[in-house]
């Protein structure tokens, strides 16, 4: 078997991904089952039927794209990731993984290889928290970490549930049947950018990942006593603010204190209310994001903010609310997947580096009902969210070329 990747095709292709966006070029736009997501999504779902892939979707907007392999009963070796980005963003993230699966099994199909087991590209809905404030939406659902009951209650900063909004993307069925039965998947492998520095630095094409952080994800709300800046003398303050920047900053030391590098708290949103430079703040509200590989670590962590806020409300006399959305844990990766990678790796004298996933994906989720793993690609200076994340031709190509050739091994 010999595998050739048509590097330009596959960068010509996210290219024109990139262009179904509500964000002028170089940046990225796309929020969920908005009308330009939807185009993206008509777009792929054409990609993948001129693959002569059998293509489905179910009930939340997940996209199913099958190969079907010689034995229809064995379960299925999958790959995929997401194609919705968040405002502002790059064109690489979940994109690689995407059309680098696409062109993956395309490489193989031209090969003449013919699976005994369905390869299977998996794009997933809601990767991005934007339009409903959780992360992961599709393959949550997919592993039943989340019910039906709790998705239904989701809604949109307009106040549209996720069912209504599927509905108009015409995603028919119920919630209840987006749920994978046991043994679907044989494996799973997401190929992915880093989002991070550690491959550029060490100037190693290849990252193989071992194990995935989980999210724990808090919103504060804090209530003060407002009134004029300048008539409310210092003693009689109850500012909401100036609470809320102690709390951030024992969010901070809490993470640092850890003993472990691997553990890190982001207060990535801070809304003040009334915002006006003459008026105290009276009322705030942060979003907080916990994560670390160790689910014992990162919930000790939890505690010790949750002291540290508390002995922070009662000293500036505010009150505090604590409303934990998400608390995940981590993943391990199935040894025999990350063997694979690593195999298909020394085939084609790749070096590759074991590591850890600090961001979550889709993959984490997917761990609760198969074995999975994830396989990494460098990006330029580690950036990642934002318009001048970049990932080289040659690396796109080499992670397809790896990802293809594990695929081929994992469904004989």
């Amino acid at each position: 078997m010999i595998l050739t990747i048509d590097q330009d095709r596959l960068l010509s292709e996210i290219d024109a991904l990139a262009s179904f966006s509500d964000a002028e070029s170089p940046a990225v736009t796309r929020i969920v089952f908005t009308p330009t997501d939807l185009k993206a999504r008509a777009w792929m779902r054409a990609r993948c039927e001129a693959a002569r892939l059998t293509v489905r979707q179910d009930a939340v907007g997940n996209v199913f794209a099958c190969w079907s392999g010689s034995d229809a009963q064995a379960p299925v070796v999958g790959t995929g990731s997401h194609i919705d980005a968040i405002p502002n963003a790059g064109k690489y993230d979940g994109v690689v993984g995407v059309l680098g699966g696409l062109e993956a099994i395309r490489a193989l199909q031209r090969s003449g290889f013919r699976p005994r087991q369905p390869i299977e590209l998996l794009i997933f809905t809601a990767e991005e928290p934007t339009r409903f404030g959780i992360g992961c939406l599709g393959s949550r659902l997919l592993a039943g970490t989340l019910s039906p009951e709790a998705a239904g209650q989701l809604k949109d900063k307009d106040g549209a549930t996720i069912d209504e909004v599927r509905r108009s993307a015409r995603c028919e069925g119920e919630l209840e049947s987006v749920k994978l039965p046991t043994g679907y998947y044989r494996a799973f492998i997401e190929l992915h950018i880093e989002q991070g520095p550690l491959l550029e630095r060490q100037q190693i094409p290849l990252g193989i990942v071992t194990k995935i952080a989980a999210p724990a994800s808090l919103r504060i709300a804090i209530e003060g006593s407002g009134g004029h800046a300048g008539a409310v003398l210092m003693p009689d303050r109850r500012d909401a603010l100036c609470a809320a920047a102690e709390m951030v900053l024992a969010i901070e030391s809490s993470a640092r204190s850890s003993g472990a590098i691997d553990t890190v708290a982001t207060v990535g949103i801070c809304e003040v209310f009334p915002g006006a430079v003459n008026s105290i703040p009276s009322r705030v509200r942060l979003s907080v994001d916990i994560r670390d590989t160790d689910l014992q670590r990162r919930d000790r962590v939890m505690r010790t903010i949750e002291t540290a806020c508390h002995s922070i409300a009662i000293e500036r006399q505010v009150s505090i609310d604590f409303d934990l959305l998400n608390a995940d844990a981590p993943a391990d990766c199935a040894p025999a997947i990350v063997e694979a990678l690593s195999e298909s790796c020394r085939k084609h004298e790749l070096s590759f580096l074991p590591m850890i996933s600090r961001a979550y994906h889709d993959s984490l989720f997917m761990a609760r009902i198969a074995p999975v793993a994830m396989l990494f690609i460098p990006c330029r200076n580690g950036y990642s969210h934002r318009p001048d994340e970049f990932a080289s031709p040659e690396d796109i190509v080499r992670g397809t070329l790896v990802l293809a050739e594990t695929l081929a091994a994992l469904s004989k």
